[in-house]
């Protein structure tokens, strides 16, 4: 086989780091590779020549996304004169499906095979665009395992390759900690939106429950690239919180007896963890009003989701209330017996999220590994 010509994109912190551990798979699996695309410095790290940079693209705010849009168009005008010219064998797009179905499109109709490296999660709402993929992209490679039957049923071409979270969070570096049977975990979000919304309905929860409770500790986990300052904004002086830089997360989230977190990513990394977690989310109106016509699942929490009954209890727009939430946490740590069943639950996790069944641990690059040989098994004709 020629060596292969490959796009990978990528356009905020995580998908990044997934891109970096498929270039590093790509590499290894045909050293001649050449990888080109547009990503960030854990790409650039993998041997990937970045023709464009993703800083500024992670944003939410409407306000946010308005001032980006021209720097956005002409992005994806340079994208498609990169593609236009270099002519890859394939491109390889990395989860953002806001940015990427435009350079989907584009390859698509330079007649450029493409494949999605973790699905877009249009299962849970604006179904509608699986036509759009069905026309542009070759292979879904997915990270849920109810992903595939639901792109299948479409008539697409999807594989389960498992979800990398499983791995990292199996790593022997990470502390085995027991949990502190007072200390509370908070996980207030990744985003400035989010945090707008949902650092002070946590806030006033935990100081409902320091008032019963003077002997709580309550540790606020920082996303990466998230300050202390912002996060402070939105707490009151006086109330006692440590702050947990994002590199020591894991660690701090293990020792929690329990943790109140901001809906996504996150939510899943401490059902991995084993910690008993109350979800919460605060949508924008306009969002929430949109969202209720067109979400199609039963949960927000990718936990939920995958164990597909309601482990962890979830508190969504007008019930995502500090009295609500306290009350729940306040029922745990009065009935221990209640967080161990959950544990219990949620032990069932790792085996549902790898696509080698019975497996609890593998290397955190094993998604990645098998996506990288699918890929080129395809390019090769293989298939």
């Amino acid at each position: 086989m020629v060596a292969p010509r490959v796009w990978l994109s990528a356009c905020e912190p995580s998908g990044d780091l997934h891109a970096a551990l498929l270039a590093g798979a790509l590499h290894e699996l045909h050293p001649g590779i050449q990888l080109s695309g547009m990503g960030g410095s854990a790409m650039e790290e993998q041997r990937v020549e970045l023709r464009l940079r993703m800083e500024g693209l992670s944003v939410m705010g409407v306000s946010e996304v308005f001032a980006y849009l021209p720097r956005v168009f002409g992005m994806w005008r340079t994208i498609r004169k990169e593609l236009a010219a270099w002519r890859p064998d394939a491109v390889v797009l990395v989860d953002s499906p806001d940015f990427h179905f435009r350079v989907a499109r584009m390859a698509s109709s330079l007649g450029i095979p493409v494949f999605y490296y973790i699905s877009p999660q249009v299962w849970a709402w604006r179904q509608g665009r699986v036509a759009f993929l069905k026309r542009h992209v070759r292979r879904m490679f997915c990270i849920l395992p109810f992903e595939p039957e639901f792109y299948r049923t479409r008539g697409m071409d999807a594989e389960f390759v498992g979800h990398p979270l499983v791995g990292e969070l199996s790593r022997p570096e990470i502390p085995s900690v027991a949990p502190k049977p007072n200390r509370i975990g908070i996980l207030p979000g990744s985003r400035k939106s989010e945090i707008q919304r949902m650092m002070p309905v946590f806030a006033q929860a935990a100081q409902v429950l320091l008032t019963e409770n003077s002997e709580l500790e309550f540790y606020v986990v920082k996303a990466p690239s998230v300050g202390e300052e912002l996060l402070r904004e939105y707490c009151p002086d006086q109330l006692p919180l440590r702050f947990i830089e994002a590199k020591d997360r894991y660690a701090a989230m293990r020792s929690c007896a329990l943790i109140l977190a901001t809906s996504g990513t996150a939510t899943l990394e401490c059902a991995l963890l084993q910690v008993p977690t109350i979800v919460a989310y605060r949508f924008s109106r306009l969002s929430f009003l949109v969202g209720v016509r067109l979400v199609r699942v039963p949960a927000i929490s990718l936990a939920n989701l995958v164990l597909r009954r309601a482990v962890l209890p979830e508190f969504i727009q007008n019930q995502a209330r500090p009295e609500l939430i306290a009350a729940q946490a306040r029922e745990w740590l009065a009935h221990p017996i209640r967080m161990d069943r959950i544990r219990h639950e949620l032990a069932r996790l790792p085996a549902l999220l790898t696509s080698s069944p019975g497996s609890f641990e593998e290397p955190r690059e094993a998604p990645a590994q098998r996506t990288a040989a699918m890929i080129l098994r395809d390019l090769s004709g293989e298939g």
